[in-house]
């Protein structure tokens, strides 16, 4: 890119463009910003650019005008390992206590630890996040929820946090700002429990007379804004939130961050909590499409991006802004409520031409869209099948703004960067995916797959129905014929299994 810059001086000076020369050069030279759009079980064909039925114009216009990625990954099919490795560059896999965290979790990502904000720190950017965290706060005995929060996001790169704690279905219902519950009146003080019931709020187990939207299987217990949720809490009524509001603040928090300070380049990590459950959309989106409160969500995800997309051409950084839209795994439908989302469902499939879904070893558990817009770095309209893996996003803008990091931590992140903005076509060699449970699978570059034997469920027992893609045989497939993963081909390349074998393991080992 420095190269191409360099050639487009030299032809303006040649060309007599010298009194524009001088401005022109300053701003395409400088940092661009970086708004990384991580959503949440969006599934590989929630798109309509990726054959989705459910319109969403305002990321197809984003895909139209930069790189959509065919083969790309989050690290894991549940959403708080893959935001530990997108963030840290580290399989989550690697230590125990990194699966899907509770809302009282301590801080999972400790001070001093490897980061993406903190790499973009240290090269001048400022750093933000807004949305969902689902990564733990507090130190080892939790957070202390009536006082200062931390550690949390400011303590590992991040110069200002708006969040979720962790996520819509888990108490606590309150937004955290910086080191505080936001609103939260001292003389109503929060406790949160996952254990026992705690205060006197109703519980969805208890009163489903007084529900909105009807719990199917574990979201029965503490109920605010008429639905119930995961654990039990009291307190605090004067900073709960309102469901229906999350996709208009967060974008507000986004504006207000990025308009403050414009001389200095940003990096924004927006955290949508579309589209988790509980689905519940702003008034405006409600019966908005036909496929229910998640077709809703999805629309109302598209607005998100649209909104984004107007903000940075207002503030004049829609041409310098390096857009990274992705989800942290794939789709689910009945995900603890009963929304509809099967019945009308329709012909839209979220899941695409794949098998499996969220929580699976299936590739629809973390094939993912990945969209890269760039307007002076990367050619629209570009389709590309390069593997590409979530973890690689620290070590490619390491690389590419030359900031050193230490790599006996973020020890799984490689440099993607040519692959990131189109110049390589192939991408990583391999990708591991790890899915419920924490079992892990192989995919190499020219398409096979080996899932190792394990004894886990044929289903993910909870309730959603959705295949696991476990067995107690080793499983190999091929995935350019075999995309559905229905055949396994073990025994009849075993070469190929033994040599997967092997290198899964040494993966695991380094």
């Amino acid at each position: 890119m420095k190269r191409n810059l360099l050639l487009l001086s030299c032809i303006a000076l040649l060309s007599g463009a010298c009194n524009s020369q001088s401005e022109k050069t300053e701003e395409e030279t400088a940092s661009p910003n970086v708004l990384l759009i991580y959503t949440d079980d969006l599934g590989y064909g929630d798109l309509s650019a990726y054959g989705g039925d459910i319109p969403t114009p305002n990321i197809d216009k984003l895909a139209a005008e930069g790189i959509l990625f065919t083969n790309a990954y989050a690290t894991a099919a549940t959403c708080t390992p893959s935001r530990y490795s997108l963030l840290t560059g580290e399989y989550a896999w690697r230590a125990k206590g990194r699966g899907v965290a509770p809302g009282d979790a301590s801080a999972l990502i400790k001070p001093g630890v490897e980061t993406l904000p903190g790499l973009m720190k240290k090269a001048g950017y400022r750093t933000a996040v807004i949305g969902k965290w689902h990564l733990g706060l507090g130190g080892e005995e939790g957070p202390d929820w009536n006082g200062k929060i931390s550690p949390g996001p400011l303590e590992i790169g991040f110069d200002y946090s708006f969040i979720l704690p962790a996520t819509g279905d888990r108490v606590p219902t309150v937004y955290v700002e910086d080191h505080h519950i936001v609103n939260l009146d001292p003389a109503d003080p929060i406790e949160v429990s996952y254990r026992n019931k705690v205060g006197d709020r109703p519980t969805g187990k208890d009163h489903p007379e007084q529900l909105t939207t009807m719990w199917s299987h574990g979201h029965n217990h503490t109920i605010v804004n008429g639905v119930s949720r995961i654990g039990y809490m009291s307190g605090g009524e004067a900073a709960l939130w309102r469901d229906e509001d999350f996709a208009d603040i967060f974008v507000g928090k986004a504006t207000q961050f990025i308009k403050e300070k414009e001389d200095q380049p940003f990096f924004m990590y927006f955290a949508t909590h579309d589209i988790h459950v509980p689905r519940l959309a702003h008034e405006r989106f409600q019966g908005i499409t036909n496929e229910g409160p998640r077709g809703d969500v999805i629309a109302q995800l598209d607005w998100t991006v649209g909104a984004l997309m107007d903000l940075l051409e207002k503030e004049g950084m829609r041409e310098n802004t390096i857009v990274v839209f992705t989800s942290d795994n794939g789709p689910v439908l009945d995900d603890g409520y009963e929304d509809q989302a099967r019945e009308l469902l329709g012909e839209h499939k979220p899941w695409g031409e794949l098998s499996g879904g969220k929580y699976s070893a299936l590739e629809a558990g973390t094939r993912v869209p990945f969209i890269v817009r760039w307007p002076q770095g990367v050619s629209s309209g570009q389709r590309s099948a390069a593997m590409f893996s979530q973890v690689d996003l620290l070590g490619s803008f390491a690389s590419y703004l030359s900031i050193p990091y230490d790599q006996s931590q973020a020890i799984d992140t490689q440099d993607s960067w040519a692959a990131l903005i189109g110049e390589d076509t192939k991408g990583r060699d391999f990708v591991v995916q790890e899915a419920l449970f924490s079992n892990l699978a192989l995919l190499s570059q020219e398409g096979y797959k080996y899932i190792p034997a394990n004894n886990g469920p044929a289903m993910v027992p909870w309730g959603p129905i959705i295949k696991t893609g476990f067995s107690k045989e080793d499983q190999l497939f091929d995935l350019n014929a075999d995309p559905k993963e229905q055949t396994n081909i073990a025994n009849e390349v075993p070469e190929k299994l033994a040599q997967m074998k092997e290198q899964l393991e040494n993966i695991k080992n380094k």
